[in-house]
This record gives structure tokens, C-alpha cells and sequence, in this order.
């Protein structure tokens, strides 16, 4: 930033901060359900899961219940009117033309994703939607066919968004001791923050040196097709899906609202179809060792937003939350954040930095 001379440091300064009344409202969450999940694509799981004809995937959606189905040939989603709510299955073909299904419109994309919307009329495709934040890792997870190999869920009393923000915010990577020790070097410092349309975000790569870490080894010898060693990218998706690539491991996140201050977020590993047995052994080593649900990282995300939730809940004080870091877009500069809510704001019609006008919407 250039130096501030007498007449700007006296000014009064622009507060980017959006109102914790947007983390705990039943009105605007109804909202978001309305105008952001109900029309926008979600990755509602893997092709893999689903790899034989009657296999089937459910999920829910703006609190709509969804189902996706191996036909055979093709995957495709459709309203979940009928008897299937465990959350994967087989069904015959007699069971599943008994049911009177409402078929959505269905992509399979970026690395073998299901993508589904209850959008009637969309305008757009999945690979207009995502609008090329998928670039920077297309190269690895389109090469060759990926498989699921690792899936749990949590339940969180916490606002969807503040997932979100601990996905797009860097400066909370102080608290992970393995990501001071293994990751903070020149090349960390200096990674950017890339928007997009549509509210989505990457994060360019660096290198992370996890021999660092008290029994960790180099990764180098395992990677995806086309990624250099040890090489880590992040694509955040609006409103609320994250897709983590480090070298050997690759995870999704998905976020289902269920509440203003509750979440469930779906976490799923991959590796290659073809890995070798010991291949793929590695890359679970690897993925669990981190991301797990008794890994080094994931559980400390996870205890961050809850804590952020609970001060956040309905009855606490209203506060405001900034978004004011401008570090020419390097990893610490809240850019993908003030992308996000201004993306978010357009949805429902509100400007997230006006507090007041937020405060209004839900009185």
C-alpha cells in the first residue's frame, strides 16, 4: 500500500465488515435456501459411488430430497418422491419405474462430479457456472478416471458460511501446527487469490515440504497426473463447495444447510482408478494423515467454526466481521471473501457492507 499522506489518514476509512446478523438469521437463511441453493449447480457426489446400473446416491437440497441414479448408460438426478431415503442403495428397474420420479438437470464434470440443480430453467452449464476456477487442476483430475476411496460427514453448530470463510481465509492456517512447520515459506507467502465469476475462487500452489513434520516423509514419489510434487491448489466454490488438491491426496467438501447456525458437510478422499494396491494405501496414508477425521488438520477447522458459531448464534450481541486485508491478492488478502459476499448480496439484495440495510432485511 503507498504511503497515506495528512488529508487520508484523517479521513474516515471504508469498513469492509458484514454484519454477524448475516451468520444467524432464520429469515435469511430461508433466503439463501430460496434464491442461492435452489438455483445454483451442486456437486451432490462422485460417479464412482454409483458405479454399477440401479446403484444410487441421495442427498438434499434447499430441503428438497434428491436422488441420483445409475441408469446404465448415463447418471441422472431426480426429485426423491419415492421410498429410497437410506443414503446409497440398488434399486431394480421395476422399483425404480414404480416411483414417479421428477428428473433435474444432470452434468458429469470436473474429475466425474454428479452436478444437479433445482433450477427448471438454468443458464447456464456446470462449465460455464464454474467459469474456469476448475483450470488450475484440470490437467489432474481429468486425465484419468478418479475413484472415492474415503467418505464421512459431521454435523456442525455452526453458520455454512463460516465453512466457507475457513476455506477462503489463510490467516487461520497459523493455528494448524503442521501447516507452520511443513508450509510457511517464501512460496506460501506469495500465493494468490485468484476470483472468478460467479463468486468462485482458486488458490495457486505452492510447495509443501512435508518432511518437516516429525514423521511425515516427502510425498514427491505420489502424485496426480501433470501436478508437480508435492504441489497444493484449492478451488472454492460458490455458495459453499471446496475442492483441496495436495499432490497424492484430493478431497471435496459439500455444505447442506440445515439451519442458520447447524451444517452438515460431506468430506470425501479420491485417488486414481488405476492406482496399484500400494498406490492407493499411500494415497489413503496420506489423505487420512491430514484431512481424516482424526487427522493433523480437518478436526482443528472444524473446532474453529464451531467456536465461531457460538459466537455468532441468534441472541448474541451483532457484530461486525471484517474483510479489510488488501495484500495484493497474496494468500492473507481477504479478497476471495469480499468475491464471496458481494456474489452472496447479489442473491438476495443485499450489500453485505452496509450493515444497517442487512439489520432491515431481517427485522
Amino acid at each position: 500500500m503507498p504511503p497515506r499522506n495528512h488529508k487520508q489518514w484523517s479521513s474516515a476509512p471504508q469498513v469492509e465488515a458484514i454484519s454477524s446478523a448475516c451468520y444467524n438469521s432464520f429469515e435469511i437463511h430461508q433466503q439463501e435456501q430460496d434464491k442461492i441453493f435452489s438455483k445454483v449447480w451442486v456437486p451432490m457426489c462422485h460417479k464412482s459411488e454409483m458405479p454399477n446400473a440401479g446403484n444410487f446416491r441421495t442427498t438434499q437440497i434447499a430441503g428438497v430430497n434428491i436422488i441420483a441414479v445409475n441408469n446404465g448408460d448415463t447418471i441422472k438426478t431426480y426429485l426423491n418422491t419415492g421410498k429410497f431415503n437410506t443414503p446409497s442403495g440398488t434399486m431394480t428397474r421395476v422399483e425404480f419405474l414404480m416411483n414417479d420420479y421428477k428428473e433435474l438437470y444432470t452434468e458429469v464434470k470436473h474429475g466425474g462430479m454428479v452436478w444437479t440443480t433445482l433450477n427448471e430453467n438454468p443458464t447456464q452449464s456446470v462449465e460455464e457456472w464454474t467459469a474456469g476456477a476448475f483450470d488450475c487442476i484440470a490437467d489432474a483430475i481429468d486425465t484419468e478416471e478418479l475413484e472415492v476411496f474415503h467418505y464421512h460427514k459431521a454435523v456442525i453448530n455452526t453458520n455454512y458460511k463460516l465453512w466457507h470463510d475457513t476455506n477462503s481465509e489463510f490467516y487461520h492456517d497459523f493455528m494448524h501446527y503442521f501447516n507452520r512447520v511443513s508450509g510457511f515459506n517464501d512460496e506460501y507467502f506469495a500465493r494468490k487469490n485468484i476470483p472468478f465469476d460467479n463468486g468462485h475462487v482458486n488458490v495457486s500452489s505452492f510447495t509443501v515440504n512435508y518432511e518437516e513434520y516429525s514423521g511425515f516423509e516427502d510425498r514427491g514419489e505420489l502424485s496426480f497426473p501433470n501436478l508437480p510434487p508435492n504441489q497444493w491448489y484449492m478451488v472454492d466454490l460458490f455458495p459453499g463447495f471446496n475442492f483441496n488438491l495436495r499432490g497424492s491426496a484430493y478431497r471435496s467438501d459439500a455444505v447442506t444447510p440445515l439451519g442458520p447456525n447447524k451444517v452438515l458437510i460431506e468430506f470425501r478422499g479420491y485417488g486414481l482408478l488405476s492406482d496399484t494396491k500400494e498406490e492407493r494405501l499411500t494415497r489413503i496414508n496420506h489423505h487420512n494423515s491430514i484431512w481424516g477425521p482424526f487427522g493433523r488438520n480437518l478436526h482443528e477447522d472444524l473446532i474453529g467454526v464451531a467456536g465461531q458459531g457460538v459466537t455468532m448464534r441468534e441472541g448474541t450481541e451483532v457484530r461486525n466481521i471484517l474483510h479489510g486485508r488488501h495484500e495484493n491478492s497474496t494468500i492473507h488478502d481477504e479478497v476471495g471473501m469480499r468475491h464471496y459476499y458481494s456474489e452472496w448480496g447479489k442473491y438476495l439484495d443485499i450489500d453485505p457492507y452496509f450493515s444497517e440495510k442487512v439489520l432491515d432485511k431481517v427485522a
